[in-house]
C-alpha cells in the first residue's frame, strides 16, 4: 500500500514537473517577423487560354503517369476557370480539387504548407475557413501577381502534387 503512494505520489509529481517545463517553452506562433510571409499581390484573372495551358500540361503528366486525377483552375478571386476529369479519375476528388486550387488563390501560396503545418503540431490552421490540409494545389503567378491557382486531387497528395506541377510551371515561368 505505502509503494502505491509513493508511486502514485512520484507519477503525480513527473507529470507536474512536465507541465510546468512545456508551460515555460516560447509559443512559436509569438514570434513576429519583420515581412509578412506570402504577400504576393492579387492580379488581373487568368485567361481562359492560360488555364487551358495549365490544364493540358497537368493532364499531359497525369496520362504520361497512369494517374487519373481531377484538374481545377481558378482565377485570382478564387472563382472557377476551368475544370477537367480524366477518365477513371475519382468522384469524390471533383470538389477536392476546386477547393485545393481555391485555397492556394485565397492564402497566396501552396496547400502543401498547410498540410505540414498540421502534421507539426499547427492544428489551429484547421480552424481557418477555407483551408484545406493536403498538398496539389499551387498559386499561379505572372508578372509578380497570383492570377489564379490550379488545384489537382484523385490520387496521393504526393501524385496530386507532381501533377499540379507539371500544370503550374506553364504559367508560373
Amino acid at each position: 500500500m505505502r509503494f502505491h503512494l509513493i508511486a502514485g505520489g512520484f507519477f503525480a509529481a513527473t507529470l507536474l514537473c512536465q507541465g510546468i517545463v512545456q508551460a515555460q517553452q516560447p509559443n512559436p506562433l509569438d514570434n513576429v517577423p519583420e515581412q509578412m510571409p506570402f504577400n504576393i499581390p492579387y492580379g488581373p484573372p487568368i485567361s481562359i487560354e492560360e488555364a487551358k495551358q495549365a490544364i493540358a500540361a497537368a493532364e499531359a503528366e497525369g496520362k504520361k503517369r497512369g494517374w487519373p486525377i481531377n484538374i481545377a483552375v481558378v482565377d485570382s478571386g478564387a472563382n472557377l476557370v476551368a475544370f477537367e476529369r480524366m477518365d477513371g479519375a475519382q468522384l469524390a476528388s471533383i470538389e477536392i480539387a476546386e477547393h485545393k486550387a481555391r485555397a492556394a488563390a485565397r492564402s497566396r501560396r501552396e496547400t502543401k504548407i498547410f498540410e505540414s503545418a498540421i502534421q507539426n503540431g499547427m492544428n489551429y490552421i484547421m480552424t481557418l475557413d477555407g483551408i484545406i490540409g493536403s498538398r496539389g494545389g499551387i498559386p499561379l503567378i505572372k508578372d509578380g501577381k497570383v492570377i489564379g491557382a490550379i488545384g489537382c486531387s484523385g490520387a496521393t497528395g504526393s501524385q496530386d502534387e507532381v501533377v499540379c506541377k507539371a500544370g503550374a510551371v506553364v504559367v508560373n515561368k
